[in-house]
């Protein structure tokens, strides 16, 4: 079991939290779904992709007959930036423990032309209804305890220009992860962090969401710097987690023609795997 960490004197319930607020879509029809995208999850200048994968999956979720994400599976199609937008959605398939649905963000251009963002297709299901049985060979990455760890706050803002979504979070990195901060990447393409919410809320499945594309791109260990943009991210959650911070390793293995790839394993704090994710993200070389 992990060592917990030190609680908010006040904490945000789930619900009732800024990342609840800024996810929330309000119904204009059918299938329809208002947003005002906030400012305070950009980095650099776009909107980070892991919150966005949470709007379009809280639409979905009110949408189909099932609540709880599953598997999703979504395509960045143009950067996306704070303010309205609008979500549609579409019922694929209703079935009896799972249903799919695809989900598109939408966005006005200066020209009064809309502009599609995302694309999404999900299946949803109830992950309180799953057995228990559980056979695995993952553990759990082996972090330090959170005062041996460092946030944005110890050091200078990890890249140029906003990042607002840092003020939003609570992250404390693996030092092992942490050479490109001192100007001595590893090479090894590994970011590995304790992570939660600033307002101290704990984490649901939306949440999770989040979790898998919060952490500083592991280009930076390979000695890259700049916005590594995602081209697709596709995303399996497990299981409902446990109260508390969670752990998120990633990893790259590849980086050819310009992408590469990263894949996340987030866990409890009951040491349960809950949320695995792959992406494909474009880094800028030279």
């Amino acid at each position: 079991m992990p060592e917990a960490a030190s609680a908010p004197a006040i904490r945000a319930a789930i619900g009732d939290s800024e990342f609840d607020r800024d996810t929330a879509v309000t119904p204009r029809e059918p299938g329809v779904y208002d947003i005002d995208l906030s400012a305070g999850w950009t980095i650099i200048s776009a909107v980070n992709g892991g919150y966005l994968l949470a709007v379009l999956g809280r639409a979905l979720a009110d949408a189909l007959p099932h609540s709880d994400p599953f598997t999703l599976s979504a395509h960045y199609l143009t950067a996306s930036q704070p303010g309205p937008a609008v979500v549609r959605t579409q019922t694929v398939r209703a079935g009896r423990t799972l249903s799919t649905g695809q989900a598109s963000l939408f966005q006005t251009d200066g020209q009064g032309r809309e502009i599609e963002r995302i694309r999404l297709l999900a299946s949803y299901g109830d992950l309180g209804a799953l057995p228990d049985d559980v056979r695995t060979s993952a553990e759990p990455p082996a972090i330090p305890p959170m005062d041996q760890c460092f946030g944005p706050e110890d050091g200078p803002a990890p890249v140029e220009g906003s990042s607002a979504i840092m003020d939003r979070l609570m992250l404390k990195l693996d030092p092992s992860t942490l050479g490109w901060a001192l100007g001595k990447p590893s090479g090894k393409g590994e970011m590995r962090a304790w992570f939660g919410l600033a307002d101290g809320r704990d984490h649901d499945p939306l949440s999770l969401l989040l979790a898998v594309d919060a952490l500083p791109p592991t280009a930076f260990e390979l000695g890259l710097s700049g916005w590594v943009p995602t081209v697709e991210l596709t995303v399996h959650v497990r299981s409902r987690p446990a109260p508390g911070p969670l752990r998120v390793s990633i990893t790259t293995r590849n980086l050819a023609g310009g992408f590469l790839e990263e894949d996340a394993e987030v866990w409890d704090s009951a040491d349960r795997l809950v949320a695995q994710s792959r992406q494909l993200a474009r880094v800028r070389l030279g």
